[in-house]
């Protein structure tokens, strides 16, 4: 049995001899075809883990789905950022896909708010490119970070290892 303290503990809920289910925010560039189809794929193989995955691209307001196709572009970007935030908020762990030449603007916002709200927050960055010297990201990114993993594998067995984790009590 592992246990968790510290800044992110809150974000399990324990539920008496049954298996955690934690609700993910993912958060990350989807707007290429290589993007989105990396996030589908990841997002499978989370959930069969028993996550519960908010994924923009498949649940969020960014398809061309009711009500969302009738919108302005005005209306559909404040109906996105809305939605968005409020996911955030409902979310037990934010998982930020960093790759790219530099991380998603809108994803680098939610991590704000995440961090703010004292959520569980992972990244995974499998991205060779370094932004910065000696560094792949800016100092204020990877602070935020509770856990940072190089290869979707290493995520996947890390988010198998939460199903184990009870909190430690809070003496504070």
């Amino acid at each position: 049995m592992r246990y968790l303290s510290g800044r992110c503990s809150a974000f399990v809920k324990i539920e008496e001899n049954k298996m955690l289910k934690n609700k993910i925010y993912f958060a990350g560039p989807l707007f290429s075809q290589a993007e989105r189809n990396f996030n589908i794929e990841l997002t499978e193989r989370i959930e069969k883990l028993n996550f519960e995955i908010f994924l923009p691209q498949r649940d969020g307001a960014e398809l061309d789905k009711p009500p969302f196709i009738n919108m302005t572009q005005e209306e559909r970007n404040k109906a996105i950022f809305k939605l968005d935030v409020n996911q955030v908020s409902q979310c037990d762990i934010f998982l930020f896909i960093l790759d790219g030449r530099v991380p998603d603007e809108g994803a680098c916002f939610e991590l704000g708010l995440a961090y703010n709200q004292k959520k569980m927050i992972i990244g995974l960055h499998t991205d060779m490119r370094a932004s910065f010297i000696d560094s792949k990201l800016n100092a204020m990114l990877e602070g935020a970070f509770d856990e940072l993993f190089t290869s979707a594998e290493a995520l996947i067995n890390y988010l198998k290892g939460l199903q184990e984790i009870k909190i430690e009590p809070n003496n504070t």
